[in-house]
C-alpha cells in the first residue's frame, strides 16, 4: 500500500487454498493427511470468536516496524534477542509486526489482554479455519521465526513478550512439525482429513530436500532466497550474521539449522516485468542474460525491501551502478541474475565459516531453477556444483512428507531419502580469479546501497 509495506488479503490466502483443496477431494482420490508449509514470519491477527481478521496480513518482507527494531537495539535487546531466538532484530520477524498492529487498530491492545485475539503465522490461521475454529496452533519452526520463541527452552519467552507488551494468551499452542494435530471440518471439505505437517516453507523445502544430516544444506529461489543447512541436535551460533532456528523436530527429537536470508531475489524479476517493463514474461531472462559474455561492469543490489543476512540493514535501498552508454536490457538483465547468485555467495560463505564445512554442492529448488542461464551463472559465482531436483516445488514436498509421516504413511527418512531424485548439475565454468573479481565489484555495489533512506542533512 505504501514504500516499504507488505500486505496480504487473508480471505484471499484461505480461499485459494480451500479452492485448490476441493479440487482434489472432488478427484474422488485417496488423501492420507493434509501438510501445511507457509510464509513464515507473516502475521495474522484475528478474533477468537468468528475467526475474521482484524487487519490485512502484514507480510514478512514488510519494513514498515524499522522504528520499533530500531528502539530495541537502542535499549540493549540485541545480544539477548540472539541468545534466547537465535534471531537478530529486524522487521523481518513477527514480534514487531504483532506490536505495530496493537499500537496502530484501536482498542486491539485492550482486547488482546482479555483474551479475545489470536495471532499466527498463514499456518496458524488456516489450521484455525479448517478445523471451524477448534484449534490454534503451530509448530516449533514456524514459531522460532516469531522472535517471541526461545529455541532452547522450546516456549515463549515471557521476558520479550513483557519488553513488548504482547499477551501470552494471544499466541499459539506449539506443536511438532510431524504427528496428527486435528483434522478438517466435515463441512469444509465433504469429509475429516487429518493435518498432521506443519512447517515453515524454508524448512519445508530443507525436509524436502532430504537435507537430514547435519552438514546438508540448500537454497530456494522464490520471492526471496534462503539457504539452511542441517547442524543436528545442536543450535550453532553465528558470527557472520546468520540465524539460527530450529528446522524440525520429529519423534521428540528438535533439529536445528543455520539460515541465510536474502529478501529479492524473484522479485527482482517481477520487478523486471511489472515496473520496469524491459520484460514481458520471466522466461526471457535467461536468453536476453545469455546473449551477452557479462554485464560490463553493471551491477544490480536488489535491496528493495532492505538488506537481510550477512548484511541485516533495513535501511538499504535497491541500486543499479555502473551504467554506461553501452549498457541495454540484456546487461541489466545479467546483473539482475548475476545479484541472486552474489546473494547467495555471501550466504554460502558465511555458513562455511560458522558451520567449518567446506560445501562441496549445493542442492536448489524453487521457481527459479528452471532457468539453466541463473543455474550456470549460480555455479560459475559460487564455485561448487549446483544439484538441481526432478521436483523442484520442494516446500510442498516437504511439508507432504512431513504429513505422511505424521500418519505412518511412510516409516522412516530412510525411506523419504529414497524416493529423491535429481535433474541436472550445474559445474562452475569460470576460474577463481574471475569469479572474486566479480564478487568483489558486487561488494563495492552493495557498500553504496547500504544505510540509503537513515537521515540525513
Amino acid at each position: 500500500p505504501r514504500p516499504g509495506w507488505v500486505e496480504h488479503d487473508p480471505d484471499e490466502i484461505l480461499a485459494s487454498q480451500l479452492s485448490t483443496a476441493r479440487e482434489i477431494v472432488d478427484g474422488d482420490v485417496r488423501i492420507a493427511a493434509i501438510g501445511i508449509a507457509n510464509q513464515r514470519e507473516t502475521t495474522i491477527l484475528w478474533d477468537r470468536r468468528d475467526g475474521r481478521p482484524v487487519h490485512n496480513a502484514i507480510v514478512w518482507q514488510d519494513r514498515r516496524t524499522t522504528g520499533i527494531c530500531d528502539r530495541l537495539k537502542a535499549d540493549g535487546w540485541d545480544e539477548e534477542i540472539r541468545r534466547r531466538t537465535g534471531l537478530v532484530i529486524d522487521p523481518y520477524f513477527s514480534a514487531t509486526k504483532i506490536r505495530w498492529l496493537l499500537d496502530e487498530v484501536p482498542g486491539l491492545q485492550a482486547r488482546a489482554e482479555r483474551g479475545e485475539i489470536a495471532f499466527g503465522t498463514v499456518d496458524s490461521y488456516l489450521i484455525h479455519q479448517m478445523t471451524g475454529g477448534r484449534l490454534h496452533v503451530t509448530d516449533v519452526s514456524n514459531a522460532s521465526r516469531t522472535m517471541l520463541f526461545n529455541i532452547h527452552s522450546l516456549d515463549w519467552d515471557d521476558d520479550i513478550l513483557r519488553e513488548l507488551s504482547i499477551p501470552r494468551a494471544m499466541l499459539p499452542e506449539v506443536r511438532p512439525s510431524s504427528g496428527a494435530v486435528g483434522a478438517t471440518d466435515n463441512e469444509l471439505l465433504g469429509r475429516v482429513i487429518p493435518i498432521a505437517g506443519i512447517a515453515g516453507d524454508q524448512q519445508a523445502a530443507t525436509f524436502g530436500q532430504a537435507c537430514f544430516e547435519p552438514g546438508m544444506a540448500k537454497q530456494t529461489f522464490g520471492t526471496g532466497s534462503f539457504m539452511l543447512m542441517n547442524t543436528g541436535e545442536t543450535p550453532v551460533a553465528s558470527s557472520h550474521g546468520l540465524l539460527t532456528t530450529i528446522a524440525w523436530q520429529l519423534n521428540d527429537m528438535t533439529t536445528y539449522a543455520l539460515e541465510g536470508s536474502s529478501f529479492v531475489a524473484g522479485a527482482a524479476i517481477q520487478w523486471l516485468r511489472d515496473e520496469v517493463g524491459i520484460i514481458k514474461t520471466a522466461s526471457e531472462t535467461a536468453a536476453l542474460a545469455a546473449s551477452v559474455s557479462s554485464t560490463g561492469g553493471v551491477y544490480f543490489v536488489p535491496a528493495f525491501a532492505g538488506l537481510g543476512a550477512p548484511f541485516w540493514d533495513p535501511h538499504a535501498r535497491g541500486a543499479l551502478l555502473g551504467l554506461s552508454r553501452g549498457s541495454g536490457r540484456a546487461e541489466i538483465v545479467r546483473a539482475v541474475l548475476e545479484a541472486v547468485a552474489f546473494q547467495t555467495r555471501d550466504l554460502a560463505s558465511a555458513m562455511e565459516s560458522d558451520s567449518g564445512v567446506l560445501m562441496s554442492s549445493l542442492r536448489v529448488d524453487g521457481g527459479m531453477v528452471v532457468n539453466d542461464v541463473l543455474m550456470q551463472i549460480q555455479a560459475d559465482i559460487l564455485g561448487c556444483p549446483i544439484v538441481r531436483p526432478a521436483v523442484i516445488e520442494t516446500t510442498a514436498l516437504g511439508a507432504a512428507f512431513l504429513a505422511g509421516l505424521g500418519v505412518d504413511f511412510w516409516q522412516d527418512t530412510n525411506e523419504l531419502r529414497a524416493l529423491s531424485r535429481s535433474d541436472r548439475e550445474f559445474a562452475p565454468g569460470i576460474d577463481d580469479t574471475e569469479r572474486n573479481r566479480m564478487h568483489r565489484g558486487w561488494l563495492r555495489a552493495v557498500e553504496r546501497a547500504r544505510s540509503w533512506d537513515s537521515p540525513f542533512e
